[in-house]
């Protein structure tokens, strides 16, 4: 699915603050890589249903043993040992270390025995955890990745002498010997297939991060599947950044392919497009969703015009940008593919004649397009009548309760056009008209 950086900005995949993003809240990776390959999965969206259903079920088959996994054998300090041993020149070791000329190195070469005994050490433990990760999974249903991760690790351990490795105690002490003659072997015929096994290691810390995260906010799995027509219908879905969200009923589909969305500032419109996006997003990484069912058609692209500011160092306005990612948007979605398309109080940078003919004009012509699918939002209320006369489009609104003094907004979602004017009433609320009039 093609996403672009706007897009990802826009939906808090990622965010300067990084405890405002997904990424944050999906971040439970153990290691350095597994958090890098964390943020790669999450920025790289899939494009084919095979390849999603494969990313859940290697998730659903992690979620089923997260609370046996090896964290106390393999951890980051462990990983960052064993790079920096191959990555340190090292003096060679005896050929046929034994008791003398393994005394002798460690008195010659006291650095870097002192790397490699605690090297091996680490190595037992990595290669323990490893096989506890054979036994973890062996007895799941596997994806096709998970499988093919589980066949390497099985080759790469295969070797008797990595198993004696594996065996050995972590509580004994080697002696000079033994720590010689494994680091030897470690470092002279298994280095490649130990940075194999890490980065399987890091992978799995990754597909473990989501399954963590999957677990711990009680995601479901979306059913997902190939359409020649885009659709996404949700029970329950809400935004998962909020600490006591709203949830929302969510049907979209060919003949009502475009929702209009009105309400007063503050009243919930941009998170419940952000929910949208965010949850088809998910999906098409292979993650669970935070709704209480999912069932929606695979896209080719989703992008959003949410955010848009001005250049001041291009000399651009607000509203030419906003322009210019509308236009952009338009090149991309007239490919008659599937796409889903999040605006945001679309053009807020001109005056209201202006933007009232700039959006009737952009909703009459995106209405057309039958293979996307559109949520939008605008405080033009006085352009939805106009609009009722096409049939594809759903009207809905965030009610707003007023009184003289209080605001209440409810968060809920109804069927129809908002007509709340709660401006002025902010302003006073606020005291700033009784400062203007003290003036």
């Amino acid at each position: 699915m093609q996403v672009d950086k706007t897009t990802l900005t826009d939906l808090s995949i990622f965010h300067n603050e990084e405890e405002q993003s997904v990424f944050h809240h999906f971040n439970f990776a153990h290691t350095n890589g597994g958090r890098d390959y964390l943020r790669l999965i999450l920025s790289t969206p899939l494009d084919n249903v095979k390849a999603i259903h494969d990313s859940q079920l290697t998730i659903q088959a992690l979620m089923n043993v997260q609370e046996k996994w090896p964290f106390d054998l393999i951890t980051n300090g462990t990983i960052m040992m064993i790079e920096k041993f191959y990555e340190t020149a090292i003096d060679p070791y005896p050929k046929q270390p034994d008791l003398i000329n393994s005394a002798l190195y460690k008195i010659l070469h006291s650095a870097d025995y002192s790397i490699t005994k605690y090297t091996v050490t680490h190595a037992i433990s990595f290669l323990k955890g490893m096989h506890q990760i054979l036994n973890l999974i062996g007895s799941e249903k596997k994806s096709t990745q998970l499988q093919s991760w589980y066949d390497l690790i099985e080759h790469y351990l295969e070797k008797p002498i990595l198993k004696e490795i594996a065996e050995i105690d972590k509580d004994v002490k080697l002696s000079l010997r033994d720590n010689l003659f494994y680091a030897n072997y470690l470092r002279s015929h298994f280095k490649r297939s130990i940075f194999d096994l890490i980065d399987i290691f890091c992978k799995l810390d990754a597909y473990l991060s989501m399954a963590i995260a999957c677990k711990k906010y009680s995601f479901v799995f979306p059913y997902i599947e190939e359409s020649t027509q885009p659709f996404v219908n949700a029970k329950g879905l809400y935004h998962l950044l909020l600490p006591t969200p709203i949830a929302y009923d969510i049907g979209l589909n060919k003949t009502e392919n475009f929702i209009f969305l009105t309400g007063a500032n503050m009243g919930g419109k941009s998170t419940y497009i952000k929910a949208i996006g965010l949850s088809v997003y998910l999906a098409h990484i292979g993650m669970g969703v935070p709704a209480n069912s999912m069932h929606l058609s695979l896209f080719d692209g989703l992008l959003s015009n949410i955010q848009v500011e001005d250049n001041i160092f291009k000399g651009q306005s607000y509203f030419y940008n906003e322009v210019q990612r509308i236009k952009k948007t338009l090149e991309k979605i007239s490919d008659g593919k599937n796409w889903l398309i999040l605006i945001d109080e679309l053009f807020k940078g001109t005056n209201i004649q202006d933007a009232m003919k700039c959006s009737t004009a952009v909703i009459e012509g995106l209405i057309k397009m039958k293979h996307s699918l559109f949520v939008l939002s605008t405080h033009l209320y006085e352009i939805g009548d106009a609009l009722k006369q096409y049939q594809n489009i759903q009207f809905r609104y965030f009610e707003t309760k007023m009184t003289e003094e209080k605001i209440e907004f409810s968060y809920h979602i109804k069927e129809g056009i908002s007509n709340d004017r709660i401006g002025y009433l902010i302003l006073k609320r606020e005291g700033v008209t009784k400062i203007l009039e003290d003036l």
